[in-house]
C-alpha cells in the first residue's frame, strides 16, 4: 500500500471515515477498505461502477448536489426525529428510499398517520419504498427468504461469512434510480437505525463504505438527501459504533445530537438539541454554526425553546 501524503490523508480519511488521520498511515489494517480500494490515481468502487477520483486539493470539498444529514442520539430516544423527516419528505414529493432496522411498518405508519402522512398510500403510489429490516432478519433466519423481482434479500449478509453490504447498497440504488415516467421531485434515502448493521455483524468499514458510496450515488448523481440515525454514548465500551459515529460526524452537512437531561427525567423537558451545520466543510473559513435548544415531546408535534425557558421555569 502506497504511503499517503499530505491532502491525500484528509481525504481518504473523510472517504473511509477514520476520525484519526494517523491511523492511515500507521499500518492499521482495521481501517482499509476491501479489495483495491487505495489504488492511485482511481480506484474502483466496492459497491457499483462509479468511479472514486482523488481530486487536487483546491477541489477536493466541493459540497454540490444533495446533503448528508446525521441524527445522533445519547441516553435518550431521537426517533421522533425520523419521524419527522420521513413525514416532511413525503410531504414535499420526494421519492423516499426507508431502510427501517429498528421498527416494522405498522409502528412508522400508525405514527406517521398521526403526523398526517398515510405510508401505506405512498407505497401504493410508488413514492416509498420501505424495506423492512425486522422481517427481512426472519426471512433469511427461518429460511423463508424470498427474491422479489429478482433481487436478493438486501440483508442476505446476515448469512454469509463476509459482511458485505453490496446487496443492500444495490437495493438503495435501485429504488431511487428514476424511472422515465417518475414525477417525484427528489430521491432520499432514509436509515433508522444504522448501529442496527453493526449489532447484524457487519464491520464498521462495512458501514462506512455502504454509507460512503450510497452519498455518491444519492447525494452526487441523483442530487439527492440522506438521513440517518444513529445511537450512541460517549461512555460506551462499543469502540466499532463509537467509530462509526464520529467517522460520520466528520463529514456530515448537518448533524442533530439529542441528549437525555443529565439531571434526570422532567416532564416539562424531554431533552437537548445540539444543532450543528458544518459550514466549514464549503472551506469558506467560516466555522460551524452551533445552536442549542432544550425540547419536549407531544403527542403530534415537538416544542423547542432556548435552554432555561420551559414552562416549568416560566
Amino acid at each position: 500500500m502506497p504511503l499517503l501524503q499530505g491532502w491525500q490523508v484528509d481525504e481518504a480519511a473523510a472517504c473511509v471515515g477514520v476520525s484519526d488521520m494517523s491511523l492511515l498511515n500507521a499500518g492499521d489494517t482495521r481501517y482499509y477498505p476491501a479489495k483495491d480500494f487505495w489504488q492511485f490515481p482511481t480506484s474502483s468502487c466496492s459497491f457499483c461502477s462509479v468511479a472514486c477520483r482523488w481530486k487536487e486539493p483546491d477541489s477536493r470539498r466541493e459540497r454540490a448536489g444533495g446533503k448528508f444529514t446525521l441524527l445522533r442520539d445519547t441516553r435518550t430516544d431521537g426517533s421522533f426525529l425520523v419521524h419527522h423527516f420521513l413525514s416532511f419528505y413525503l410531504r414535499a414529493g420526494c421519492k423516499v428510499c426507508f431502510v427501517a432496522l429498528l421498527q416494522s411498518f405498522s409502528h412508522y405508519n400508525i405514527i406517521a398517520q398521526k403526523l398526517g402522512v398515510s405510508l401505506t398510500a405512498a407505497k401504493e403510489r410508488g413514492q416509498l419504498v420501505f424495506l423492512e429490516g425486522l422481517k427481512s432478519c426472519l426471512d433469511l433466519w427461518f429460511g423463508e427468504q424470498e427474491e422479489q423481482s429478482g433481487q436478493a434479500n438486501p440483508l442476505q449478509f446476515i448469512s454469509k461469512s463476509t459482511s458485505d453490504l453490496r446487496a443492500l447498497f444495490d437495493f438503495v440504488q435501485v429504488s431511487l434510480t428514476p424511472a422515465s415516467s417518475d414525477s417525484w421531485k427528489g430521491p432520499v434515502l432514509l436509515v433508522d437505525d444504522l448501529s442496527v448493521l453493526l449489532s447484524l455483524g457487519a464491520t464498521p468499514v462495512a458501514v462506512l463504505d455502504f454509507i460512503h458510496y450510497c452519498r455518491v450515488v444519492v447525494c452526487s448523481q441523483l442530487k439527492g438527501n440522506i438521513v440517518v440515525l444513529v445511537h450512541s454514548n460517549e461512555d460506551s465500551e462499543d469502540e466499532e459504533n463509537e467509530l462509526v459515529v464520529n467517522s460520520l460526524c466528520h463529514h456530515s452537512d448537518l448533524i442533530l445530537w439529542v441528549e437525555g437531561l443529565a439531571t434526570g427525567f422532567c416532564k416539562d423537558v424531554h431533552g437537548q438539541i445540539k444543532i450543528t451545520r458544518r459550514v466549514s466543510l464549503e472551506l469558506t473559513g467560516e466555522q460551524d454554526v452551533v445552536q442549542i435548544y432544550q425540547y419536549k415531546i407531544q403527542d403530534k408535534n415537538v416544542t423547542f425553546f432556548a435552554r432555561g425557558l420551559s414552562a416549568a421555569v416560566l
